[in-house]
C-alpha cells in the first residue's frame, strides 16, 4: 500500500459496528490516521474501530456540527478528511487524493467530491443521483459550523476550491425501514434547531412541497435512472424533507400558543 497523506480523518459515531471497521480501513488507505469521535455507543462500535486502526475519543452528543468540531481539534493533522460511518473511501479516491499531496501541498485549500449512494442491493449508483460535498479540507482556513443542525460548512470568500472525480460510496441505509427512521430522527433535529419560518410559508410547504421535493430527487437528480428502486428512494427522501416542514409547523404552532 502507498503512503498515506499528511492527512487525518475523523468519524462520528453511536452505535455504528455495522461498517465502522471497513470505513475505518478504507480511509487509512490515505489518511495517516483516523479519529472516531464516539457519543456513547452502546455495541461494539469503539472495539471495531480500535480493531481497525482508529483513535476513539468519547464525548457526550453536543450537535451535528459541534461533534464535528470536536473531531477537527482532535487531529494532528490540519488537512482533514470528514466521513460519516458508513462513507468508504474507494481505491481510486485514495490514489487521487495520494497525488494531491506527493509534490507539495495541495493547489486548493478545499476540495469536493462526489458522494454516490449504495441502494441495499445491486451496485452503487456511480452515474446518477451524486452529490458534491467538500470534506477534504484545511482547517487553518475553514471550520465546521459550531451548530447543533448545521455540519457543513459555507466556502469563505476567496477560497480556493477543487473538484476530485473518484466517488466516495455512501451506504447510508440498509432498507426502507433503515431509510425512514433516519429521515424521521434528521427531520426532528432540523425542525427543532433550524430558524423557524413563518405558519403560512410552513402550510404552503406542507400542501405542495412534497412533489416538489419528489420530483426534484427523482428527475433533476436522477434517481429516474434507478428503477423502481430510485421511485422508491426519492419519494422517501422528498417524504422525510416534508415530515421536516410539519414538524417545524408544530413548532410554529405551539410557538404561537395555539
Amino acid at each position: 500500500m502507498a503512503a498515506p497523506a499528511p492527512l487525518s480523518c475523523y468519524i462520528r459515531t453511536k452505535n455504528e459496528s455495522r461498517m465502522i471497521g471497513e470505513v475505518v480501513r478504507a480511509a487509512l488507505q490515505v489518511a495517516s490516521e483516523v479519529v472516531v469521535v464516539d457519543s456513547g455507543s452502546t455495541d461494539d462500535t469503539v472495539a471495531k474501530a480500535e480493531a481497525a486502526g482508529a483513535r476513539v475519543i468519547r464525548h457526550e452528543w453536543l450537535g451535528n456540527g459541534f461533534q464535528k468540531r470536536l473531531g477537527e481539534e482532535a487531529c494532528r493533522n490540519d488537512w482533514l478528511l470528514d466521513l460519516d460511518a458508513d462513507e468508504i473511501v474507494t481505491a481510486e479516491l485514495a490514489a487521487e487524493i495520494r497525488a494531491l499531496f506527493a509534490a507539495r501541498a495541495p493547489a486548493a485549500s478545499i476540495y469536493s467530491l462526489y458522494v454516490a449512494f449504495a441502494p441495499p442491493f445491486g451496485r452503487p449508483w456511480t452515474d446518477f443521483g451524486l452529490g458534491r460535498r467538500e470534506k477534504l479540507y484545511d482547517r487553518r482556513i475553514v471550520r465546521q459550523p459550531a451548530h447543533a443542525a448545521f455540519d457543513q460548512f459555507k466556502i469563505p470568500e476567496g477560497a480556493a476550491v477543487g473538484r476530485l472525480r473518484s466517488p466516495l460510496i455512501h451506504h447510508a441505509f440498509t432498507g426502507a425501514e433503515h431509510l425512514m427512521e433516519k429521515l424521521n430522527r434528521n427531520s426532528s433535529t432540523r425542525a427543532r434547531e433550524l430558524p423557524l419560518k413563518s405558519a403560512p410559508v410552513l402550510a404552503l410547504r406542507i400542501l405542495f412541497g412534497l412533489p416538489v421535493y419528489f420530483g426534484k430527487r427523482y428527475l433533476v437528480d436522477g434517481f429516474i435512472r434507478g428503477g423502481v428502486y430510485g421511485f422508491a428512494f426519492a419519494l422517501m427522501s422528498g417524504f422525510g424533507k416534508w415530515l421536516r416542514d410539519v414538524k417545524m409547523f408544530e413548532r410554529a404552532m405551539k410557538a404561537r400558543g395555539r
